[in-house]
C-alpha cells in the first residue's frame, strides 16, 4: 500500500468513532483519576454523532468527508475534547482538499498543521502531557518511515507502536494541561486518557487496514 484511498480513509474515521464508542466507560475512568470522568462521554458521543450523520457527509474528497466529520465532532463533542478533536479533523480536511487519494507525505503534513492547531487552540506544548504528545510521536515515525522509504502499511504499524508507546513514556511526567494539570505533583504515574485514546485509535486502525487487506 502506497497511498491511502478514499474508501480506507472512510474506514480509519469509522474505526476511531468504534474505539471511542467501545472505550467510553474506560476512558472516562482514566479522565476520573485526576479529571472530571467525563473524557469517554465526551469523546463518545462526539463520534456518535459523526455515524448518525454519515449517509449526509460530502464524500466528494477526502478533505471534503474529513471537513464533515470536523463540524459534526466540534458541535456534538463536550469540553475541551470537541475544539481538539475538531481541529484535529479540520486542519487535515482543508490539508487534503480535492484529493482522492493520500500518500505518507501528505500525512506527515497534514498532522503537523493539525498539531500546530491544537496547539494555538488549547494552549498545549509539546511535554506537557497531552493526546499532542502521541500525535507528535506518530508524525516522528511516520517521518523515519518516509526517509527509509517503507510502505504505507508498515508506516501504520511502526507508528502506532509509537502512539501506544507514548502511553508509559508520559505516565510519569507531571500533567501541565487541562483538568490533570490541577492536581500538580499527584498527576505523576496516571495515564492521560487522551494520550491512551491516540494509542488505542491506531492500534484498531492498523487492524482494520490489515482486515482489508
Amino acid at each position: 500500500m502506497d497511498k491511502l484511498s478514499q474508501k480506507q480513509t472512510e474506514l480509519i474515521v469509522r474505526t476511531m468513532a468504534d474505539t471511542a464508542i467501545k472505550n467510553e466507560a474506560y476512558f472516562s475512568e482514566l479522565d476520573a483519576v485526576m479529571g472530571d470522568a467525563d473524557f469517554g462521554v465526551s469523546l463518545a458521543g462526539g463520534f456518535k454523532a459523526v455515524l448518525s450523520q454519515w449517509e449526509k457527509f460530502d464524500m466528494s474528497s477526502i478533505g471534503s468527508f474529513l471537513l464533515n466529520v470536523s463540524t459534526a465532532i466540534t458541535g456534538n463533542t463536550g469540553g475541551c475534547s470537541g475544539p481538539v478533536w475538531g481541529t484535529l479533523f479540520m486542519r487535515c480536511g482543508m490539508a487534503f482538499r480535492g484529493k482522492d487519494e493520500i500518500g505518507l507525505d501528505e500525512i506527515i503534513t497534514a498532522l503537523k498543521s493539525a498539531i500546530e492547531g491544537i496547539m494555538k487552540r488549547g494552549g498545549a506544548q509539546l511535554g506537557d502531557k497531552t493526546l499532542v504528545d502521541a500525535l507528535d510521536a506518530i508524525v516522528k515515525s511516520f517521518e523515519k518511515s518516509l526517509e527509509s522509504g517503507e510502505s504505507l502499511t508498515d508506516a501504520f504499524k511502526k507508528a502506532s507502536d509509537a502512539a501506544v508507546e507514548m502511553r508509559e513514556t508520559t505516565k510519569d511526567w507531571v500533567a501541565k494541561r487541562g483538568r490533570q494539570s490541577f492536581t500538580g505533583d499527584r498527576s505523576i504515574g496516571t495515564y492521560d486518557p487522551g494520550i491512551v485514546a491516540v494509542g488505542d485509535m491506531t492500534k484498531a486502525i492498523v487492524e482494520a487496514l490489515g482486515r482489508e487487506g
